[in-house]
């Protein structure tokens, strides 16, 4: 996808079940103009995925899984494989805060999830970000290198143009507390930095960079006037569909 584009991805978590999801998506399709310089992309329940990709016009939605096995097949009980999802998300998140402090995901765990949904054709959204005691002990940076070299071994630069990097201090996600600007824009420079060091100046330039923790409309504009911001992951706020199609217009207006 085109730099230029702002990327804006909202995550349901676990909410919505199949009749509210698909009453949701049609009440945001009503509100929602395709705009050639924004991607939207909506990440629901498992569970909705392939009914929504019947649903969905997709040049005006994208679909995401909020979560997938590393696994291409075999006898695991209760997984979904990316090679299952190929025609139905184009995107996956992978490592968010609540996969890796709720659910215990390892760093192997999440490095093998980048690997397989790159071999599929589906880009993978790999979350980043430091806790409230990691912060307060001014270890961002350091958080964030290992969770990038944990999360991009094996990945070569070829396959880094497939990857998005999200940016989601734990300690912002649902607390109802807002990263100040400036606070973004030095944690999104370290993710480049880093990124630099990998693969060069060239891709640490070009991969896309979201922001992510408690974004609402009323702040979206905020995040999204910083110029190594390249979209929002939204979570509770993508459940109101006249406040995500707020964020979507406000993310027009930025390109």
């Amino acid at each position: 996808m085109a730099k230029d584009k702002k990327l804006i991805v909202a995550n349901f978590k676990m909410n919505l079940n199949m009749h509210e999801t698909s009453l949701y998506v049609k009440e945001l399709a009503d509100m929602v103009k395709v705009h050639r310089d924004v991607e939207v992309v909506l990440a629901p329940t498992t569970l909705t995925l392939q009914s929504l990709s019947l649903q969905v016009n997709h040049r005006q939605f994208k679909l995401a899984v909020q979560n997938f096995y590393w696994r291409d097949s075999g006898a695991f009980t209760g997984e979904v494989s990316a090679p299952q999802l190929r025609g139905i998300a184009q995107y996956a998140l992978v490592g968010h805060s609540e996969r890796r402090h709720i659910f215990h995901e390892h760093e192997k765990d999440i490095r093998a999830k980048v690997q397989a949904a790159v071999r599929n054709d589906i880009r993978p959204i790999l979350c980043v970000g430091e806790t409230a005691s990691e912060r307060a002990e001014g270890e961002t940076h350091s958080v964030l290198h290992d969770q990038l070299i944990g999360g991009l071994i094996n990945i070569t630069s070829e396959d880094l143009e497939k990857v998005v990097i999200a940016y989601e201090p734990v300690w912002a996600i649902g607390t109802g507390r807002n990263a100040m600007p400036s606070d973004v824009t030095a944690a999104i420079r370290a993710i480049r930095n880093q990124i630099k060091h990998l693969y060069g100046a060239a891709h640490a330039e070009s991969v896309q960079v979201l922001y992510g923790g408690s974004v609402k409309a009323e702040s979206a504009a905020d995040y999204l006037a910083l110029s190594d911001v390249d979209g929002l992951l939204v979570g509770g706020a993508s459940l109101d569909a006249r406040a995500f199609t707020e964020i979507i217009n406000k993310a027009h207006k930025a390109s």
